[in-house]
């Protein structure tokens, strides 16, 4: 072999062995997978705490559904308090999000998204003259804006989803429609019958009022009875499973 080549090789096998060896790992942890903001309530309050061993600077905002946007782009009617924050190494912050009064539909909810980016700290002293790669990352989790006097309650709302089995095309697949005034989140979706499965595990959501289709992957007979089996994710994270016996399925 080349001694060029063989050196390059080996230097490459350097590089790669200490991007494996040194994974990176997240630092500041945010308490809860969702916010439920209570209209009736002047705030809602989230927790971080950094659970590493540097400290880290976070800034917070609240998106409308696009995450691509930049935070000075969003116009949406909350402000978070504060926007960015340090927090040392087994400490934790406190972030306030106030709604600020802007119009938001009364008869159902809305859903929102909290943005936390964690950028770690600029090395110093030998650490400084060290070649390595730094990440910034970012949690995104739903803020659900609940106004007073909705009709029912959240924990309801799935039982209330109205399934039918259709074929899409080649795959089968469920339409799914909501009827209620909340908003309806699964993280997994199996159809069974004649001995067969079908399933849906990529998570989804599901607004009120709102008709989505979700495509499954395997395979279920045409001429046999159905059952959905669901499993939704409640206000604290948990999970909520439940089943529901469908006909069969029709063609689109």
């Amino acid at each position: 072999m080349n001694p060029s080549l063989k050196k390059l090789l080996a230097t490459s096998v350097g590089v790669l062995t200490f991007l494996f060896a040194h994974p990176a790992l997240a630092s500041v942890v945010i308490a809860g997978t969702r916010i439920i903001y209570d209209a009736k309530e002047s705030e809602a309050v989230v927790k971080l705490s950094n659970e590493g061993k540097a400290p880290a600077l976070v800034q917070a905002w609240i998106d409308d559904g696009n995450p691509k946007a930049a935070p000075a782009d969003m116009a949406v009617p909350f402000t978070v308090t504060p926007p960015v924050a340090r927090i040392d190494p087994g400490k934790g912050q406190t972030l306030r999000i106030l709604y600020t009064g802007e119009p938001l539909p009364r008869e159902r909810e809305s859903v929102f998204w909290l943005n936390v980016v964690e950028i770690p700290p600029k090395p110093a002293g030998d650490e400084a003259e060290v070649n390595r790669l730094q990440f910034a990352f970012r949690s995104r989790i739903k803020l659900f804006f609940r106004p007073v006097g909705l009709k029912g309650n959240a924990d309801e709302a799935p039982a209330q989803m109205t399934w039918h089995l259709i074929k899409a095309g080649n795959r089968p697949a469920l339409e799914a429609r909501n009827p209620s005034v909340y908003h309806v989140s699964f993280a997994s979706l199996h159809v069974t019958g004649d001995g067969k499965t079908a399933r849906f595990d990529e998570g989804g959501m599901i607004g009120p009022g709102e008709t989505k289709l979700f495509p499954l992957a395997g395979e279920v007979s045409t001429n046999a009875l159905h059952r959905v089996h669901y499993q939704a994710i409640n206000d604290y994270g948990g999970s909520t499973e439940g089943e529901v016996d469908l006909g069969t399925p029709s063609a689109q």
